[in-house]
């Protein structure tokens, strides 16, 4: 594991050798910040430089912050089995700003990336295959996205009777749609 010397030193050699927005550590670990334009060439940088030799992606995740300009953040977990080491490359977007794939750097991040434009509706560009993966076929919208509606007003079931999936309009009796917050053992 890098001590807080190596790992300073490398944080300064990385901000003068890349566009990097920003960067923090914690418990030992780099996250560093990056404009979108930049996120394919960092990821390179990452896997081939041999003082970094990130080869491993581990995760892409994302996040949604719902009263931010860029509402969404996207996080790459990098892993170096070289010099023992894990970095985070962050980026943001908004709904309507594609990012380019990652594919092609590493071969891993095809199923993350339909993992989060499934769930996220985050397009990105040159993808080879963006599909959705979690959701049914005819699954309207994000379900991870803040502003997604808890309850539809459609529900899909199977009938056992007719030996179909059936859709029938979702009713809800009135005393769930409103919340009565006294407490009744008082």
């Amino acid at each position: 594991m890098y001590n807080n010397k190596l790992l300073m030193k490398s944080l300064k050699n990385f901000s003068k050798l890349l566009p990097l927005k920003s960067f923090s550590v914690y418990n030992n670990e780099i996250s560093i910040f990056v404009k979108i334009e930049y996120l394919e060439f960092i990821m390179m940088f990452l896997k081939l430089n041999t003082f970094s030799q990130y080869k491993i992606l581990s995760s892409i995740t994302g996040v949604d912050y719902i009263y931010n300009k860029f509402r969404f953040e996207i996080s790459y977990d990098l892993l170096s089995l070289v010099y023992n080491n894990r970095i985070k490359v962050k980026i943001y977007t908004d709904e309507l700003t594609g990012i380019y794939s990652c594919e092609s750097v590493h071969s891993t991040a095809n199923w993350y990336e339909c993992e989060i434009w499934d769930l996220f509706g985050i397009f990105f560009i040159n993808h080879s295959n963006l599909k959705r993966i979690l959701t049914d076929y005819g699954f309207l919208g994000n379900p991870l996205k803040k502003d997604f509606p808890l309850s539809g007003f459609i529900e899909i079931k199977y009938n056992e009777n007719k030996k179909k999936i059936i859709s029938e309009s979702l009713e809800f009796s009135q005393e769930y749609r409103t919340f009565n917050y006294l407490n009744p053992w008082d």
